[in-house]
């Protein structure tokens, strides 16, 4: 029930913005139809308010879909306030030569010749109307945060409700895998290192996965022993090479990375090959963690890992995490399937 309910608020505030929307361009119609009715009839009226309407669509979405993230979002202001400037100019250019020709056209009238000073003086007009997209743009984002909140709450639920059907007394394991660690390490030091590094993976899922940021070292350590593990399966072995530079005190949210390594065992990895190579890079670099994998492709199904739900829940995750602000790509290069993550560091 709870499930439902928050899905049922987050088509709420989904409707909320198109609703929004279509109430701003009604009254706006509205508005600027009637004001020009009494001295245009209701022909000339229509067709001004189309234009008028028209103009002003350009100017607001421009603005919001294009101007403001691309270049705002992205701190170039100079250019923002260069190409808002422009976009203020040639709007109302357009808009003074269109009114001005259908004023002629409806009149019957000849009037003198179009210059560039009349056409300026319709340029002012859309610095309102730029001024009430900002407006429109932070009544935007409010509902945009509330359905990203929603979004996280539901996750938190669901991820709630399974650990609690899920969950069995993880210190009576640790403590079990403890002694089989002690009593294999006698006969089998080996396999005995192997029972530990799963007993850290099962500790990482309990202490430290629930948390929302964890030191990238832990998460590190995490990754290395799911591969240690995953590599006794695999009849040949296999070389990963696993470059790491970063700040040792560097945290990020938990399982980010992990994906792309879980998508390599598999569908990189060819069990009856003699050679499969791996390459991970993790660097630390300019304000931004860059994340990298690469490995051979094993069959067809290789070239379809941008499809599976794992990178598909990744990418909504880093959406509520980052906004616009990461870069994921996955693709082949030649015979090799590559990974790639780029997410700013705080």
């Amino acid at each position: 029930m709870l499930t439902v309910g928050i899905l049922m608020e987050i088509w709420k505030y989904k409707l909320g913005i198109v609703q929004l929307q279509v109430l701003v361009w009604v009254a706006v119609l509205l508005l600027v139809f009637f004001s020009l009715l009494p001295m245009d009839g209701f022909g000339r009226s229509v067709i001004y308010t189309i234009v008028n309407t028209t103009s002003y669509a350009v100017i607001i979405y421009g603005n919001i879909f294009v101007l403001y993230p691309l270049f705002y979002e992205k701190r170039k202001y100079i250019y923002y306030g260069l190409l808002v400037t422009l976009l203020l100019v040639a709007t109302g250019i357009l808009r003074g030569y269109a009114s001005i020709e259908l004023y002629k056209h409806f009149l019957g009238t000849k009037t003198s010749s179009i210059n560039l000073l009349t056409l300026l003086g319709y340029v002012p007009g859309g610095i309102l109307i730029y001024v009430l997209s900002l407006v429109y743009r932070v009544a935007i984002a409010y509902f945009s945060l509330k359905q990203q909140t929603e979004e996280i709450l539901l996750q938190k639920s669901q991820a709630e409700l399974n650990l609690l059907k899920s969950q069995v007394q993880p210190h009576f394991l640790f403590n079990t895998l403890n002694n089989i660690y002690y009593k294999v390490y006698k006969v089998d030091p080996l396999s005995a290192g192997l029972i530990e590094r799963l007993s850290d993976i099962m500790r990482y899922f309990v202490d430290e996965s629930p948390k929302d940021v964890v030191p990238l070292a832990t998460e590190v350590a995490f990754i290395e022993n799911y591969m240690a593990l995953e590599k006794i399966r695999i009849r040949h072995g296999a070389a990963i090479d696993f470059e790491k530079t970063y700040d040792a005190e560097l945290r990020i949210p938990p399982m980010l990375l992990m994906t792309f390594v879980e998508n390599i065992f598999k569908h990189g990895i060819d069990k009856t090959r003699r050679q499969n190579v791996v390459t991970i890079s993790l660097v630390q670099k300019d304000g931004y963690l860059l994340f990298k994998t690469s490995n051979r492709q094993v069959d067809a199904v290789a070239a379809g890992q941008t499809h599976g739900f794992g990178i598909v829940n990744l990418t909504r995750r880093l959406k509520m995490l980052y906004g616009s602000k990461f870069e994921l790509k996955t693709g082949c290069e030649g015979e090799l399937f590559t990974a790639f993550l780029k997410i700013p560091l705080s």
